[in-house]
């Protein structure tokens, strides 16, 4: 049967039981779909099954190369040359959903993004993932790269069963990479309760998707939502799915049986594009798979508790759009890191590299440099030259470092804000002498009272540092 594209308009949706396959909800669940970063769960089990089978090692070093690091972001943003783990390059790829690691890993594993794209495919072949093909290992725009949520939920199936001792590289809460601290943006890891796994995705034309798991008591469940208006809401809709069919395994009589997920019957249809709404005139700025909108008033719409009219059930204590509003669960990130691997004292001291290369960008020194800030430097330089000249008198009369030199010297440079205030307070708890400031002051006769003027430099001097 051909379906014409405009013919879906609403998100493709579908839950199933991990363990049995058994279809809990579909809609659209095989209209092909672009996946965008969803791609790279592929891209992970190519990678892990090359590990499992001895052909490649977690701690192998990849390269980054001209073409991984020219990708588009998201991504981790290395020079070419740069070294990386197979183990931190997945991290690194499926929490930030670093489309240059993507690429390394390919290259790494198939030889060029070519080379790996093929064994994609043949691996969607042999899981059943009849209706995908892929043409990238990110999920960038390309025409050839298809999918559906049936596809999407057989693949995560497959990580489950064939790769359990990997399997914590999907559920990472976050990632540290020197300073910077990255939370996974499968909002339900850390929110919603018993979430654990898998990724999410976004392109214009696909809009926002989400491969999402959770447990409870034993049971677990995969939730697929393909063509969501938001970040929030392929979050929010996750969740309705997956309380609904928690909630529905006292229930199924009362539904029909959908069947497993791989008898679902394939559409033949060409993908939709949903770059108009997702980035057309309407939309300030392209959005991008870090999308925090908030929930519309109108998100939870359905999300009330018919799900739990049942007699004996009750329903959760929050809505899934109010537990996706909470900050996520407190956790340490995973720290990754460039080079090979490294533990103990070289893993610290391998940190604080990367931190080192990040700081240049951060320093606080550069805040000086503005215009706006030059004023504010030049009266700070001019009250603490008055200052060092109606001190001269009383510093003439002791023995110490000369203290209006240092004060006069930073008048001339513009950028130095913090050395005149220096120089400015020292003399307020230790005049100092010196033959030139001496000489500048002898006109002035009324320097008794001065030494009180001193003590008002103290606050003008603190609050530059502030």
């Amino acid at each position: 049967m051909t379906v014409a594209p405009h013919a879906v308009k609403a998100e493709a949706l579908l839950v199933v039981e991990a363990d049995t396959g058994k279809v809990l909800q579909a809609e659209n669940a095989t209209y092909p779909w672009y996946p965008a970063s969803v791609t790279k769960l592929m891209t992970a089990y190519v990678t892990l099954r090359a590990v499992k089978e001895g052909r490649i090692s977690l701690d192998a070093l990849l390269t980054v190369s001209p073409v991984a690091s020219a990708q588009s972001p998201s991504k981790m943003g290395f020079r070419s040359g740069t070294q990386v783990t197979v183990d931190n390059a997945l991290k690194m790829m499926l929490v930030k959903s670093a489309n240059d690691m993507a690429v390394v890993l390919a290259e790494g594993v198939g030889g060029s993004i070519d080379g790996f794209s093929a064994m994609m495919n043949a691996t969607a072949q042999q899981l059943g993932m009849t209706q995908t093909s892929y043409v990238n290992p990110n999920g960038l725009p390309a025409d050839g790269q298809i999918t559906s949520a049936r596809d999407l939920a057989i693949l995560a199936r497959a990580i489950i069963h064939d790769l359990p001792e990997y399997e914590y590289f999907v559920h990472i809460p976050s990632i540290r990479f020197g300073r910077r601290v990255t939370q996974n943006f499968n909002k339900l890891i850390g929110r919603y309760p018993g979430a654990d796994g898998f990724k999410t995705g976004f392109i214009c034309a696909s809009g926002y998707n989400l491969v999402a798991s959770a447990t409870r008591n034993g049971r677990r469940l995969i939730a697929v939502v393909l063509g969501a208006s938001s970040g929030q809401m392929r979050a929010v809709r996750a969740a309705q799915l997956l309380e609904r069919g928690f909630a529905n395994n006292n229930l199924s009589w009362l539904r029909p049986a959908l069947g497993t997920v791989d008898s679902l019957a394939p559409i033949d249809a060409a993908p939709p594009n949903l770059r108009d709404e997702m980035c057309g005139g309407k939309r300030k700025r392209p959005a991008s798979d870090e999308d925090n909108d908030t929930v519309a008033s109108n998100a939870t719409s359905g999300e009330s508790n018919l799900t739990f009219f049942a007699a004996g059930l009750q329903p959760p204590p929050l809505r899934p759009s109010e537990m996706l509003a909470a900050a996520p669960a407190a956790s340490e990130p995973i720290v990754v890191y460039t080079g090979p691997k490294k533990t103990g004292t070289e893993l610290i001291a391998a940190v604080a590299v990367d931190s080192e290369r990040q700081t240049p960008p951060r320093k606080k020194v550069r805040v000086a440099k503005k215009p706006g800030a030059k004023p504010e430097t030049s009266a700070d330089a001019k009250e603490a030259k008055s200052d060092a000249k109606s001190d001269a008198k009383v510093a003439a009369t002791t023995e110490a470092k000369p203290a209006a030199k240092p004060a006069a010297k930073p008048v001339g440079a513009r950028h130095a804000s913090v050395k005149p205030d220096a120089a400015a307070a020292k003399p307020a708890d230790k005049p100092v002498a010196a033959a030139k400031p001496a000489a500048a002051a002898k006109p002035k006769a009324a320097t008794k009272p001065k030494p009180s003027t001193t003590g008002e430099a103290k606050p003008a001097a603190a609050a530059p540092r502030s």
